[in-house]
C-alpha cells in the first residue's frame, strides 16, 4: 500500500510539472499583449514597454517559467494583472465555492444515477429500463442554460422554494450557501444523470451474464445477496472512473451553469481572467484545476483497486 501510494504520489508530481509547462507555454501564446491589455489601446508605446519590462514580460521564457514555477511552489502566485489583487487567496476562495457545488452535485447525481442504472439493468428491455433510458437521455440533451432557466423558474418564480441568483457572499458557510447551491447542484446533475446510469446499466448487464452469477444462485445464494455483493461490486468500477472524471469537471467546467446562477466558482473566474488575458490568474487557476484532476484519479485508483481483488497496491 505504501509502495503504492509512493508510486502514484510521485506519478502526480511529474504529471503536474508537465503540465505546469504546457500550460505556461499555453499562456504565452495566447493572441493579444498583456501590457497592452492593461493600458489600453491608446497607450504609447514607450509605456507598453516600461510595463513589460516592470512584468518581466522581457525575460526569456525559461526564466519566466522557472520564476513564476518556484514562487508558485513558495505560495507566492503572484499578483492578478487585472484586479490587482493577490492571486492566491482569490483562486482559493472560489475553489472553496467551487469544492461545495461539486460535493452537493455528487451527493445529488450519484446516488440517483447508480439507482436508476442498477433498476433499469436488473429490468433489461423491460418497460422501466426503457422508461429510465428516455427519460434521462431527454433530460441531458437540453442545454444547461435552458435546465438552469426552467429549474428557476419552477423553484424559484412559481414555488418560491429556492433563490433564483446563487452569488454567495464571500466567506458564507456551507448552512448559509447551501440554498443557494441546491439549484445550480440540480442542473449539474441533469448533466451527469444520464451518462453515470447508462454506464452503471451496462455493467450490471454484463455482470448479470457472468458464470459467477449463475453459480451463486444455484449454490443457493439469495438474489438480492449475489446482486448487492457480488454484481454491484464488479458493476460499478467503471462508474468510479467516471466519477472522478465528473469530478474535475464540476471542479472548473461549470461555466454555463455558473453564468446561469451567477455563482462565484472557478469557472467564472477562468473565463474571467481570459477576457482580460490575466496570465498569472490564467496559469493559477488551469494548475490547481489539473492538480484537482489528478487528486481524484488518484482516489479513483485506490477505490478502483479496494473494489477489485484482482487489483493489488504492490
Amino acid at each position: 500500500m505504501r509502495r503504492y501510494l509512493l508510486r502514484r504520489s510521485g506519478f502526480l508530481l511529474i504529471t503536474l510539472l508537465f503540465t505546469s509547462l504546457v500550460i505556461f507555454i499555453v499562456t504565452q501564446y495566447l493572441p493579444g499583449d498583456v501590457a497592452r491589455v492593461i493600458l489600453g489601446r491608446e497607450a504609447g508605446e514607450a509605456a507598453v514597454q516600461d510595463l513589460r519590462a516592470e512584468l518581466g514580460l522581457d525575460d526569456p521564457l525559461p526564466v519566466q517559467y522557472f520564476r513564476w514555477l518556484g514562487n508558485f511552489l513558495q505560495g507566492d502566485w503572484g499578483i492578478s494583472y487585472s484586479t490587482k489583487s493577490e492571486i492566491q487567496p482569490l483562486v482559493l476562495s472560489r475553489l472553496r465555492n467551487s469544492l461545495m457545488l461539486a460535493m452537493i452535485t455528487l451527493v445529488i447525481s450519484v446516488p440517483l444515477a447508480v439507482t436508476l442504472g442498477v433498476i433499469a439493468g436488473l429490468n433489461e428491455n423491460k418497460p422501466v429500463d426503457n422508461t429510465i433510458s428516455i427519460t434521462s437521455l431527454s433530460v441531458v440533451g437540453l442545454p444547461e442554460f435552458i435546465t438552469g432557466l426552467v429549474l428557476i423558474q419552477i423553484f424559484a418564480f412559481r414555488l418560491n422554494l429556492l433563490p433564483a441568483n446563487s452569488s454567495i457572499p464571500p466567506g458564507s458557510s456551507f448552512a448559509e450557501a447551501l440554498p443557494m447551491l441546491v439549484l445550480p447542484a440540480l442542473t449539474a446533475t441533469f448533466v451527469l444523470l444520464a451518462y453515470i446510469a447508462r454506464l452503471t446499466r451496462a455493467g450490471v448487464i454484463e455482470e448479470l451474464k457472468q458464470t459467477y452469477v449463475r453459480t451463486a444462485e444455484l449454490k443457493g445464494l439469495p438474489h438480492h445477496t449475489v446482486i448487492l455483493k457480488h454484481v454491484l461490486r464488479n458493476a460499478l468500477l467503471p462508474t468510479i472512473t467516471v466519477v472522478a472524471i465528473s469530478f474535475g469537471w464540476l471542479i472548473s467546467g461549470l461555466i454555463v451553469i455558473e453564468n446561469v446562477f451567477n455563482y462565484p466558482g472557478l469557472g467564472r473566474l477562468l473565463v474571467f481572467a481570459i477576457d482580460r488575458r490575466d496570465l498569472p490568474l490564467i496559469q493559477a487557476v488551469t494548475l490547481v484545476t489539473v492538480l484537482a484532476f489528478a487528486l481524484a484519479n488518484l482516489v479513483a485508483d485506490l477505490l478502483y483497486a479496494y473494489f477489485n481483488p484482482r487489483i493489488r497496491y504492490e
